[in-house]
């Protein structure tokens, strides 16, 4: 009787995505807080309209890929029973939802969870703050 639980080539690869990802984070981590960093120096200095906006772009597009690689670390820390593909009929699409509520309970998501509704948060309030996307006309 084998002990470990075979998962499927889609998941499989889906899983191995998520792991070159979340092994991403703390550069892009790091990336954010440069971008966030320039971002605030330039609104203390007096620079033009046109590249604080592209500052401000740039911090929010940062901002996006370390909460991307924020998920990616929160699915690892879930496991590859939570993951779901297009081939699974909507049984195992069910079973991998409860999977996925089950493990954001445990002590080991948890952290990846705050750190994910941190940076989310964290981004909202930018992208309300500024304007990162152009005008629309009128």
């Amino acid at each position: 009787m084998p002990l470990i639980r075979k998962v499927g080539k889609d998941v499989a690869e889906q899983y191995e995505a998520d792991e070159r990802l979340a092994a991403e984070y703390e550069a892009r981590l790091a990336a954010a807080r440069e971008a966030e960093s320039a971002l605030r120096d330039a609104q203390g200095a007096d620079v033009p309209e046109q590249e604080l906006h592209e500052l401000t772009i740039a911090f929010d597009a940062a901002m996006t890929e370390v909460l991307a690689a924020a998920e990616a670390s929160e699915r690892i820390a879930m496991g590859p029973k939570t993951y779901v593909s297009d081939a699974q009929d909507a049984e195992a699409r069910r079973a991998a939802e409860i999977a996925r509520r089950k493990a954001k309970a445990r002590p080991s998501v948890r952290p990846w969870t705050d750190e994910v509704d941190r940076l989310r948060t964290a981004r909202e309030a930018h992208r309300l703050s500024f304007r990162t996307r152009p005008a629309a006309a009128v």
